[in-house]
Order: C-alpha cells, then sequence, then structure tokens
C-alpha cells in the first residue's frame, strides 16, 4: 500500500489561510488531472470542504510524492508554498487511512460527530470516478469510509456529540437559546443553493421560521430547492426563490440570513449589510469601533457634576504599575488591582509613613521616612485627608475605597443575524463591527467549537475506526498477492492446455468423451495442488509485515513478474473505467 495524504483544515491552520487556500470547482478538477499525470502519482482524489482541503494519492515514492502533492496544492490555491507549508499535514499507508476514517466519522469535524462531512466523502469519490482519477486503491477507501462513517452513526450515540455546521451555527446566533424558539416566525434568507445552502434551508424550516426566500445565482436550482421546501412533509413554511439581484432588496426584510456559496469573492460588503439594515429599522447604522461582533457600541461615560455646579469631564486614571510615575514611592504591589496609585483606594491600609512620603512626593517635596514614621497613629487620619486634598490638587479624582459594581446597559438584539458558511468568504469579516448585526462565521464558529464539550460515545467511536483500519489493511494486504495468484492459476492452466493439446497428438484417435474427461481430472490434480497454498498465502498476506509473500510465490513458481503486472494494471484500470456509483 502506499496511500498518501497531503492536506490541511481547520485544525492546522487559521481560516485566514483556509480561505485563501480555497479552491474553486475548476480549480478541484485541475487538481486531480495533474496530480495523476504527476510522476510519483497513479490515483488521487481531493476532499474539499468548507473547513479542509485534502489531496489522496496512490504514489510510488513517499518522498516525491509529498513534494508533488505539496506543490500541486500551493499552484493551485494561489499560496505560496513557503507560505503553505507549515501549515500542512501529512498520512502515510495505515495512518491515511485511520485519518479518513475519523473524518468520516466526524472525530476530525469542527463539531465533532457531525455526518454532514459523508455526503462531502461520496461526492468526493464520485468526482474522481467521473474523471478516473481514482482506481482500485482509493475507489476501496472511499467506499469504506462512508461504510465506516454510517456504522459509527448507527451504532453509537455520535449524534448526540455532535451537529452539522448549520446546527452550530444557528446555535451561536441563538447565544445559547434554543433554536427553534430564537427562529420561530422570523423571516429568513437563503443565499445559494447547493448542499450546505439545501440543509440550512431544512433546517430553518423544521425551527419554523415564517418564510423562507431562495437566491442563487442559477434560477432554476434557486426554484427547485423552493420547490423542494414547499412540497416537503414535515413543514409547512412557505419558500420562494430570487434572483440574486434581489437580494439587497430582500435582506431588508429578513431577520436571518445564511449565505454559502461558491462565488470567489465577496457576496455581501459590510456597506450592503448596513444599507439593508437602515432600510430595515430606518435608523443609520454606526461602525462598532470596540468591533463588538455586531453588537452596539458602549456609550462614552457621562459627565460628572462638580460640587460647585460645574460639569468636570472625566480623565482617564493611569494603571497601576510601577513606573507609571517616576519616583513613586508607593509599594504598587500591595496595591489592589484596577485602582489609580494617586486615588484613596489606592492608599487605605498603607502605614502613615508610607503615605507621608507619598502626599509629599505628590505635592512635589521630599520627607524623610524615619521621621514620618515617629508620628502618632492619631496622625493617620490627618494624613489621608491632606493625600485627598493632595490628590484634588493635582487634578486626580479619588476613587471610593470598595468600588461599585458597574451597571453594564442592556444590549439591543440586532436587527439582523447572519451566518457565513462559505470558504471563501461570502460575508466581509467587517460587518462584525455593524452596530445591530450579528454575524457567525467559520472563524467565530472555530473559535466557539475548541470548548465544545466531546460525547462519551467518542471513546466507542475510536475503537471501531481503529478496527476499521486494521481490517482494511489486512483486506488490502491480501489483495496486493491477488495478481500474483491471478498469474499463477494462469501459468497452470496454460500448462494444462499444453499437456492436453500433446496428449492429442499421441493418441489422436482418442474420443470426445475421454478427451473431456482427461481434461477435467488434470484440472482437478492442478486446482488441488495449488488450492492449500493459494489459500494460505493469503491469508499470511493480510497479516502485518505480509507484502514479502507475493514476492515469495513468485520467486517459488519463477512467475513472469510483467504477466502479474499486468493482471494489477488490468483490474486498476477496470477500477478507474467504473464511473459514478
Amino acid at each position: 500500500m502506499s496511500l498518501l495524504v497531503v492536506g490541511l483544515s481547520h485544525r492546522s491552520a487559521p481560516v485566514s489561510v483556509l480561505e485563501r487556500a480555497a479552491l474553486s470547482a475548476d480549480a478541484q478538477i485541475k487538481l486531480l488531472q495533474d496530480t495523476v499525470a504527476a510522476e510519483p502519482a497513479t490515483e488521487a482524489s481531493l476532499l474539499a470542504t468548507c473547513n479542509r482541503i485534502e489531496l489522496y494519492a496512490d504514489v510510488d515514492k513517499f518522498h516525491a510524492g509529498v513534494a508533488e502533492l505539496s506543490t500541486l496544492l500551493a499552484q493551485h490555491s494561489g499560496v505560496g508554498l513557503d507560505e503553505l507549508t507549515p501549515y500542512l499535514y501529512v498520512h502515510y499507508e495505515d495512518r491515511a487511512v485511520h485519518h479518513l476514517f475519523s473524518v468520516a466519522c466526524g472525530l476530525d469535524s469542527m463539531v465533532v460527530g457531525e455526518g454532514q462531512v459523508l455526503g462531502q466523502i461520496k461526492d468526493s469519490l464520485a468526482k474522481a470516478q467521473e474523471l478516473h482519477s481514482a482506481g482500485r486503491l482509493l475507489n476501496d477507501l472511499f467506499q469504506q469510509a462512508l461504510r465506516v462513517g454510517k456504522r459509527a452513526h448507527s451504532e453509537t450515540g455520535i449524534d448526540r456529540a455532535g451537529q452539522s455546521l448549520v446546527t452550530f451555527g444557528l446555535e451561536q446566533l441563538a447565544e445559547g437559546g434554543d433554536v427553534q424558539d430564537w427562529a420561530r416566525g422570523k423571516k429568513a434568507l437563503v443565499i445559494g443553493a447547493g448542499s450546505m445552502s439545501s440543509l440550512a434551508a431544512a433546517t430553518l424550516a423544521r425551527a419554523g421560521v415564517a418564510e423562507i426566500v431562495v437566491a442563487n445565482r442559477t434560477q432554476d436550482r434557486a426554484e427547485r430547492l423552493a420547490e423542494i421546501l414547499n412540497e416537503a412533509d414535515d413543514t409547512d413554511v412557505p419558500a420562494r426563490a430570487v434572483p440574486m439581484d434581489a437580494v439587497p432588496l430582500e435582506l431588508t426584510r429578513a431577520d436571518i440570513a445564511v449565505s454559502c456559496t461558491g462565488a470567489t469573492g465577496l457576496v455581501l460588503a459590510a456597506e450592503e449589510v448596513a444599507a439593508a439594515v437602515e432600510g430595515r429599522t430606518g435608523q443609520p447604522v454606526a461602525f462598532d469601533e470596540a468591533g463588538s461582533g455586531g453588537r452596539t457600541a458602549d456609550k462614552a461615560p457621562a459627565p460628572r457634576a462638580h460640587a460647585d455646579g460645574a460639569d468636570v469631564r472625566q480623565t482617564p486614571l493611569p494603571p497601576t504599575s510601577v513606573g507609571t510615575d517616576e519616583n513613586c514611592p508607593l509599594d504598587v504591589a500591595a496595591v489592589q488591582g484596577g485602582f489609580s496609585v494617586l486615588g484613596e483606594a489606592a492608599v487605605a491600609g498603607m502605614d502613615a509613613a508610607t503615605l507621608e512620603q507619598h502626599a509629599a512626593w505628590a505635592a512635589g517635596s521630599a520627607v524623610d521616612r524615619r521621621e514620618a514614621a515617629r508620628r502618632s497613629p492619631e496622625a493617620d487620619a490627618e494624613l489621608i485627608t491632606a493625600l485627598a486634598a493632595t490628590v484634588a490638587t493635582v487634578g486626580r479624582i479619588p476613587e471610593r475605597r470598595k468600588p461599585e459594581p458597574v451597571a453594564e446597559v442592556p444590549r439591543p438584539a440586532p436587527a439582523l443575524s447572519l451566518l457565513d458558511l462559505a470558504m471563501p468568504r461570502d460575508i466581509d469579516a467587517a460587518v462584525h463591527r455593524l452596530a445591530g448585526v450579528r454575524l457567525v462565521d467559520i472563524e467565530s464558529l472555530a473559535e466557539a467549537s475548541a470548548d465544545a464539550p466531546m460525547a462519551a460515545d467518542v471513546d466507542e467511536v475510536r475503537r471501531i475506526v481503529a478496527d476499521e483500519v486494521a481490517a482494511f489493511g489486512a483486506a488490502l494486504r491480501a489483495a496486493h498477492i491477488t495478481p500474483t495468484v491471478v498469474a499463477l492459476r494462469t501459468m497452470a492452466a496454460d500448462v494444462v492446455a499444453n499437456e492436453i493439446a500433446r496428449l492429442e497428438g499421441r493418441l489422436p484417435g482418442l474420443d470426445d468423451k475421454h478427451r473431456s474427461e482427461i481434461t477435467q481430472t488434470v484440472r482437478r490434480v492442478v486446482d488441488k495442488l495449488l488450492h492449500a497454498p493459494t489459500v494460505r498465502v493469503k491469508q499470511l498476506a493480510a497479516e502485518p509485515g505480509g507484502a514479502g509473500y507475493a514476492d515469495a510465490l513468485r520467486t517459488l513458481f519463477d512467475l513472469d513478474q510483467e504477466t502479474v503486472a499486468s493482471v494489477s494494471r488490468a483490474e486498476d484500470s477496470t477500477e478507474k473505467n467504473r464511473g459514478p456509483r
């Protein structure tokens, strides 16, 4: 086995790199074609999703294969090889099988346990079969991965551990609340009509939205998706299709918008979203410079009233760190964090000598610490009062000894909730800073999923994966010796045919009945002689380290290497020309 996978995913690369490395449909086709045309690879398949790009290949040389596949990924993604290399991972032979099976079970997904990746693996195999880039190895590998993924979902509770990115994204928009309660009665806009968009539309329909509008560059696909939604038996949510140029108008009517297209550029710019919210609310939309993720920006603090009635605006207090104010004698390490070293709270609990020295420093004079130490305890109160007066003199605002809790201003619910599941992104990241808008995209989903709990069933799925990897390796090793066994039986059949022909030459009067009986007898003898060694050699070859038995069989029976190779090529050609199933 010489299976190699080179790729990058949300686990190895930041979203910004994944976004730049995303491949268009045409680029994916060209990458597969160039991979099988390259010298080290004989088969190739590409698994490209919103959070991973993985190139699988059957190679005859490991190091040359890694170099070639890495170079091809860089060329077709447009990201320089030097920049891309730190984010690439490589799996070989059994580790490559283990990786794909783990992906198929949802163990390597952004949301652990999600099942949507099975459809993506199926699409990947169909594309490789259509382009005839998948031979026996990749056909068997991807079909087995689909079976392993289905087994994991049917035999364990891995579905309880995760869900699709759509559901997870909607949960993030609902900010921890129930998605159905949050979505019920809202109007939804779905941009795109592919598999992810279709899943989003179906999920929103089951959540009870009031209406679903589908926009797509190909109008027929949008209409087909709307028709499927209208005909669904489990929901009664009305759906309609609109052209892409109607998106700005529909955005002013929508409460929720989900976008997942194959576009290489932005579908929604920040200015377009701002205009849509303004058209919806009638109020101008400002950018939240604090980057609050679409929440309303905090207002500037109101001015405080001075004792004489004049407005005094607050000035920022200096940070509480040593060296902020030169030559300050106060031991800041003993001060509670968050207070001004010149405020009352900072000096509370300090001894009189330190307080006096600090007061003198603040007033611009020096005080001898030994003399200050001789002060009576009764002087401490006066010293604190003097210090407070000094603080007022230098323009600082004294703080309370115990700060009052700051009441947070309730933030209004967003007027528009956006879910961007595309890679590269469909919605401008600057939308995060729009007040009144909440945007959840692949990057924020990656951050949220990092702390998602793992289900107890994950361990059971890992055991399934380990067992299936061992079984697949055994089957593959056994299959590796099959061309040699076929060549041996072909040679034996030729020997039987030659001997029967020689017998006919020596016994020309042999009738058909006797000739047939002799032929069958000789064949049975040969088959019985070959049966035990060929069955046993397949069993031995299936064990780890059993690859050498094929060589031994060829040597013992003096089999022609080219004959064995031709059998292998014929089987592989059959697999490649099988086409989509």
